[in-house]
């Protein structure tokens, strides 16, 4: 049997879709269900093979960075210091266990998906209703839904009474779509066929039958879903600039390695055995031992500070991923906008009025001259009593039952201080006809303070136009202008408002029911509400922090193009026509390419939409931030470079795919982030810029004394020392410092732009030779005044770690005049005071000096190390100043 392509079915009457199927109205019979069941298979998302657990763990050992690692504990192993391959594989050991915790839910994505699908279903089968399993429907079942199920598979719809579902996951769609048995085009996007009802929605109203036409993975949930496992998950920027950086450093250090040993060799005829342990010397110096213990150590730090500001990150190297995005493409609904519907502009034949407030609390102001305005207290009065939604405030936040657009009039009411209970009373209800999506109208009929009768007709404009021959203004009726409401309705849809209207007429008192007979004429038109789901205040502040630094914001979302369009002015989005889902389908690569970079508004997209055009931006050079809250997110936030889902109102399908969680839903935290993530990065930078010196100094020295015959002035065992306690000590320092005053000003940092910078490159140069001098040079002025060689080692030691305490307070600032002040890092004078008892037992413990084979030091030796830190520190913010000088006189 052979089926048309899944688009198609929308577009195929009731009768063409059974025929298709060979289904009929009383639906499959048993033994059919069970041959097309073991045809087809269970109706449930394929699984996919994971990565076990004992691979997963292996990975997090898959890095260059930490092979460097490893090869310097096999170094220090091979030396016979054990106990020092202990602590640094120890190292090595708590970066894996710390992956593979933060990344052990990376791929669970698809398992959450699964999650939406129903247990079980009402189905008709051979003329009978049953209860069936979800994962036992078959193409050509008939099933039958109401109000609070969720829908098991597609199902093109036969037959529909007020069917309304919510489709927010998989389209966007801020209210519940209208549903109708009727073929729709067979173009219409995703969130227009109303013919169709998809696997994993809500049916929030009425009722309907539909026949199954997709199950399992060729539902719309499972092309997501296989969607989301074919996605490519791109490694994090820092992730990539440090595997590039150890790449650089691994290569460097092998090199001078084997330069030394062949020099020693060739050159100076030492034996291969002494060269082999000089070379193996010098690739201790030059590999920084404590840098991903010190990596971890910032990135924790920085979790723990975005947890304080609503950022839950699930990845740790994702911690500073947002600092260094260029552009952010976020979801519309509940992301930007509060996912509240909310009246702002109220229409009657005599003048227009603003409401002010968002959300659903009754809390804002009418203007103007609300208090005196019969007209509109008379509209708000039939938005309250023909209403079946309600309102309730549970912890200071006010939420709905029932239809969100009834709700918003309720709030309408609220604030124009008209009391439900009191209006009921008042006024008390005889009969109501619910809403209809095929008449588009909702009625009620109540007895007012006279015994007469009144009836309240809320719906769709032009369905409530063909009723009325009248206009209300005051207190009255006049006749009906057309004119003025069809002005009304241009500017409502310009605004992106989405409009409402309400009428009323007077029965006689004795009337207690009531039917569409009684909706057919004779109506006076109070008036037209807009509604909007209305951005967020905070959002709007956040995208222009965003602007600020340099980073683009574009909004992808299901919902048509003029309301987007209207949102996307009230956001400070730049202005501009927003492209369709249609219009991407007819865009080749290149020609979308070229539009990126002016387009801000994407609507009436699909998933693959979202998918293509976070990929295309990633193919010009962009860093992408994705953020989403429904299922329809999870590919594009699984392949940005970082993937935020919203933490409230988000589906657990988003937050399995994405890499960050909002748990306050609040696009502004986004902001708070990037603030975050550059902290992070700086920090790091600024970390190994002070670690590096200090290995490179090290090198220097060794390498050096074996080209000038020298004996060595540092052993590799004191070498291990330095690197590791100035690691933990002064390095992790600096993974505490405040943001600098210009973060949020500066530009995001180019992808291409390597880690270290020609800049930065020399600063460690600069440092590298100012620490070898002091270090080699006391050791050899000490040699020519007789002191011990123990001494002497001992001396060049603590002018390397007092050269580096000047260094730390010139490191606290990138290109800034260096911090001395003591509560801005607390950290800083602790970490220096205790890096300085260390040394101070390095020097005079007898248990250190048969380690590491130190000797005391007198008053003199202490003066030239304090000498040399203070030289240090002058000499690099010396540096800084004219370059800063000459950075100024080329601008001018």
């Amino acid at each position: 049997m052979t089926h048309p392509t899944p688009p198609h079915w929308h577009a195929r009457s009731a009768e063409a879709s059974l025929h298709a199927l060979d289904s009929t109205p009383l639906g499959l019979e048993s033994a059919e269900a069970e041959r097309r069941l073991a045809s087809h298979g269970p109706n449930r998302l394929p699984e996919r093979a994971g990565v076990g657990p004992f691979k997963r763990f292996l990975l997090q050992f898959h890095n260059l960075l930490i092979y460097v690692l490893l090869a310097s504990t096999l170094v220090t192993l091979a030396l016979g210091e054990w106990l020092d391959s202990a602590v640094i594989f120890g190292v090595v050991l708590i970066n894996a266990v710390v992956g593979f915790i933060q990344e052990g839910k990376a791929e669970s994505a698809m398992r959450a998906i699964q999650k939406l699908l129903t247990l079980d279903s009402r189905v008709k089968r051979g003329g009978e209703v049953r209860q069936v399993p979800a994962e036992d429907l078959v193409p050509g079942d008939l099933v039958l839904l109401e109000a609070g199920d969720r829908v098991p598979a597609d199902l093109r719809l036969l037959e529909t009474r007020d069917l309304r579902i919510e489709e927010a996951a998989l389209t966007g769609e801020s209210v519940p779509t209208d549903k109708t048995s009727q073929p729709v085009a067979e173009h219409a996007s995703l969130g227009d066929r109303h013919s169709m009802a998809y696997s994993g929605t809500l049916v929030s109203a009425g009722s309907g039958l539909g026949l199954v036409v997709a199950t399992a993975g060729d539902t719309e949930l499972g092309r997501i879903s296989h969607l989301l496992g074919s996605v490519e998950q791109l490694q994090t920027p820092l992730l990539a600039d440090m595997a590039r950086f150890a790449r650089q450093l691994t290569l460097i250090i092998l090199a001078l390695a084997a330069a030394t040993f062949a020099f020693g060799v060739l050159l100076r005829g030492y034996g291969a055995d002494e060269m082999l342990m000089a070379a193996v010397g010098l690739a201790v110096a030059a590999i920084p031992e404590g840098l991903p213990a010190v990596l971890t150590i910032i990135l924790a730090l920085g979790v723990q500070r975005m947890a304080r500001r609503q950022a839950i990150i699930r990845r740790l190297p994702a911690v500073e991923s947002l600092g260094a995005v260029t552009v952010v493409c976020s979801d519309k609904t509940g992301t930007l906008t509060r996912n509240e519907m909310t009246v702002q502009r109220v229409y009657t034949a005599a003048r227009r009025f603003d409401v002010s407030g968002v959300g659903y609390a009754p809390e804002g102001d009418v203007s103007p001259d609300a208090d005196l305005a019969h007209d509109l207290h008379e509209l708000a009065r039939a938005g309250l009593l023909a209403n079946s939604a309600s309102l309730c405030a549970v912890n200071d936040q006010w939420c709905i039952t029932g239809d969100p657009t009834e709700a918003a009039l309720l709030t309408l009411a609220g604030k124009l201080q008209l009391d439900s209970d009191d209006e009921s009373e008042r006024r008390p209800r005889m009969d109501a006809i619910p809403f209809s999506s095929e008449r588009r109208y909702l009625a009620s009929l109540h007895r007012d303070e006279r015994g007469e009768g009144v009836i309240y007709l809320v719906g769709a404009p032009e369905r409530l136009l063909e009723v009325c021959d009248r206009q209300w203004r005051d207190d009255a009726a006049e006749p009906l202008d057309p004119r003025i409401w069809d002005e009304v309705l241009e500017e409502g849809a310009a605004a992106g408002l989405r409009m409402i209207g309400l009428a009323r007429r007077n029965v006689g008192g004795g009337q207690r029911e009531l039917d569409h007979g009684d909706l057919e004429s004779g109506f006076a038109l109070l008036g037209l509400v807009g509604m909007i789901d209305p951005p967020r205040e905070e959002a709007i502040r956040a995208i222009a922090e965003c602007h600020s630094a340099g980073i683009e914001v574009k909004m992808i979302t299901g919902d048509h193009a003029a309301t987007a369009a209207a949102i996307a002015e009230r956001l400070g989005l730049p202005a501009g026509t927003p492209l369709t889902g249609a219009d991407l389908d007819d865009l080749s690569d290149a020609e979308l390419d070229a539009l990126l970079r002016e387009t801000s508004v994407f609507a009436r997209t699909s998933p693959s939409h979202k998918l293509r055009l976070v990929e295309r931006l990633q193919a010009i050079g962009e860093r992408v931030a994705m953020t989403g809250d429904g299922v329809n997110d999870s590919p594009a936030l699984k392949r940005a470079d970082i993937g935020v889902a919203m933490g409230i109102k988000g589906t657990e399908a988003a937050k399995e795919a994405a890499q960050m969680v909002l748990a306050d839903d609040n696009f502004a935290t986004i902001a708070h982030a990037v603030e975050e993530g550059r902290t992070v990065y700086d920090n790091l930078k600024k970390s190994i810029l002070f670690i590096l010196p200090t290995n490179g100094a090290q090198a220097i020295v060794l390498l050096t004394a074996i080209l000038m015959g020298l004996t060595l002035p540092i052993t590799p065992l004191q070498i291990l020392w330095v690197n590791m306690i100035t690691a933990v000590t002064l390095a992790l320092a600096l993974a505490f410092e405040p943001a600098e005053d210009d973060l949020m000003d500066r530009p995001p940092r180019d992808p291409r732009a390597p880690l270290l910078s020609g800049e930065l490159l020399w600063k460690i140069l600069l440092v590298s030779v100012l620490l070898t001098v002091a270090s080699l040079g006391l050791f050899i002025h000490t040699q020519q005044l007789g002191w011990t060689l123990e001494a002497g080692r001992t001396l060049a030691v603590n002018a390397l770690v007092f050269g580096e305490i000047g260094y730390l307070f010139s490191s606290r600032r990138l290109s800034g005049p260096a911090r001395f002040g003591l509560w801005d890092n607390p950290m800083v004078w602790g970490m220096v005071g205790l890096m300085v008892l260390l040394q101070l037992a390095f020097t005079y413990v007898p248990a250190f000096q048969a380690l590491f084979g130190t000797q005391g030091l007198d008053g003199l030796g202490w003066a030239w190390c304090l000498g040399t830190a203070v030289a240090t520190c002058a000499i690099v913010e010396m540096d800084k100043w004219l370059r800063q000088q000459l950075a100024r006189s080329a601008s001018r």
